[in-house]
């Protein structure tokens, strides 16, 4: 018989999602606190339910009886630390249910840029009546850095609005909506034909600034970049000179080295980039899917299956 499981969840839940978790078997037992008074429950706690930027260290310490930590977020930024790798606690993250959100907030900007939104929504608020350059995203090219389940999901609609798709992956796989794929090694070539490059990638010691000045250079000058991954994986100060420069048309950012982005960062003035304050993933049903997948994921737990999404705490993703 398996033994009554105590969950820790640092984030408010609805009556519906408690139900969720419970109904997975019977002696379940949730409890929902803020990180700040979550010591008080901790002790007890055989699952730890967080975010990935949460300060978890000082709990897990804390924590005798813990067996497997889970991500509400993708990103496990803070969820990798000495103590934990060298553990046997298990860590997961909520990997696939973003593509939607994040894929409709990637179109909103491609679409933005083609048809002029970001400077007409300038000329409104000065209630000036003129007409812009406009362009179509039929037939351009997008690049995709890092083939993941979000960047899917952009292939996926990319494709749909009729445009050519290239997309970086490690390994070489049969993909029904991208036209070619390249190896991380070859990401200059691809870049060199996209009309939009989109990051997808995760935040890793690995893809920490992976893109720096020379992949802006490689892009074409009509070319706009966007960053829905995580700023760190952009060296900022580059692409600040790359729009500067003119070597990119343009650049829509929902997420920074710094957040929230300084009021003196040059990007605030620039009319050719939109900002948009780290918001790509959220959507009104982002907790139901987040807990139908944990709900899931906690089923084979219980049963001593396979589970799915396991983080890899050597790597961090």
């Amino acid at each position: 018989m398996i033994p009554a499981l105590n969950i820790l969840v640092l984030n408010h839940l609805a009556e519906r999602h408690v139900k969720t978790i419970t109904g997975v078997m019977p002696g379940i037992t949730v409890h929902t606190s803020e990180l700040a008074q979550a010591a008080s429950f901790i002790a007890d706690t055989d699952i730890l339910v967080s975010w990935g930027w949460m300060d978890i260290r000082e709990l897990f310490l804390a924590a005798p009886k813990l067996k497997w930590v889970h991500a509400l977020s993708a990103g496990v930024e803070n969820l990798v630390f000495p103590e934990i790798q060298a553990s046997s606690v298990i860590l997961t993250n909520s990997r696939g249910i973003h593509g939607i959100p994040v894929s409709e907030h990637v179109l909103a900007l491609m679409l933005a840029f083609t048809r002029g939104l970001n400077r007409l929504i300038r000329q409104q608020t000065e209630k000036r009546w003129k007409r812009v350059p406009t362009d179509e995203l039929h037939e351009k090219t997008i690049g995709i850095v890092g083939l993941g389940s979000i960047g899917r999901e952009i292939a996926k609609k990319a494709k749909g609005l009729g445009m050519n798709v290239l997309a970086t992956k490690r390994e070489m796989t049969t993909e029904i909506f991208v036209d070619k794929l390249y190896t991380p090694d070859r990401l200059v070539d691809m870049l060199a034909q996209s009309d939009f490059v989109v990051v997808a990638l995760p935040q890793t010691e690995e893809t920490r600034e992976y893109f720096r000045l020379e992949h802006f250079e490689a892009m074409k000058r009509t070319a706009y970049f966007i960053n829905i991954a995580r700023g760190t994986v952009v060296r900022e100060a580059d692409l600040v000179t790359a729009l500067e420069q003119g070597l990119i048309q343009g650049a829509g950012l929902d997420v920074f080295e710094h957040e929230p982005l300084p009021e003196n960062s040059p990007l605030w003035d620039m009319p050719n980039v939109i900002i948009t304050p780290h918001l790509a993933a959220l959507s009104p049903y982002y907790l139901d899917r987040a807990v139908k997948l944990f709900a899931d994921n906690l089923a084979r737990f219980c049963q001593g299956g396979e589970m799915f999404n396991v983080v890899d705490k050597q790597k961090g993703y």
